[in-house]
């Protein structure tokens, strides 16, 4: 099994140590750097390239949101799980939007983090059960102005059912094995869909594809 490369991020070095112990009990996860801050975070970053980036929200120079942002921009393929104390709605959507895949609270058990991380590295988008319910109600009552005016009409049958499964948290080779096609052709599905639909990441697809009825939350 191929070794998940990861960049610890938080400010408090016993939360670091005790993270540290967790991580090196998991054969497939390798801790390849620790940063107390988010500048050096930022740093290690470029330096290591990482697979996942656990990050902390509260630093103290850049917030872990802005240094998400940040990693998303220049590092794409760079999963962030975010890992905090803060649970509330602000938060838990703010680092959504910016792109990280995966939100879990401190209090959360050691199984949830490895899963969540896990679930990250394969693509996909990890949400603590408790913040689940806060994603569904927004799914199904908040407006978006990007999506009301997006239209399943523009859609290809192909493009709709690359969509659906997208939606469902399965990855590229996944999908090219389901559809009975070539992994750089869902690829393609997936870029025009996005562009039709003028959607960003998978989280606003998810939220699409429960608003127009494609999958159930």
């Amino acid at each position: 099994m191929a070794e998940i490369r990861l960049l610890l991020v938080d400010d408090h070095a016993v939360v670091r140590s005790g993270l540290r112990m967790l991580l090196e009990n998991e054969s497939d996860l390798l801790l390849v750097g620790e940063a107390g801050n988010g500048t050096q975070a930022l740093a290690l970053a470029d330096e290591l390239q990482p697979d996942v980036v656990i990050m902390d929200i509260t630093l103290p120079d850049l917030s872990g949101i802005e240094v998400t942002r940040r990693l998303k921009q220049v590092h794409p393929q760079m999963a962030v799980v975010a890992l905090t104390i803060h649970e509330d709605q602000q938060y838990f959507f703010e680092m959504l939007r910016v792109g990280a895949s995966a939100y879990v609270p401190k209090r959360a058990a050691p199984d949830d983090l490895i899963a969540a991380i896990r679930a990250a590295h394969r693509g996909d988008v990890y949400i603590y059960p408790s913040l689940a319910k806060l994603l569904v109600k927004d799914f199904l009552v908040r407006e978006d102005d990007e999506v009301q005016t997006a239209s399943l009409g523009d859609l290809t049958p192909r493009e709709r059912e690359v969509l659906a499964l997208l939606a469902e948290g399965k990855t590229n080779d996944e999908i090219a094995a389901e559809l009975v096609i070539s992994p750089h052709t869902v690829a393609r599905h997936r870029e025009n869909l996005m562009g039709k639909l003028g959607l960003h990441n998978r989280i606003e697809l998810v939220k699409y594809a429960i608003r127009r009825g494609l999958i159930k939350p």
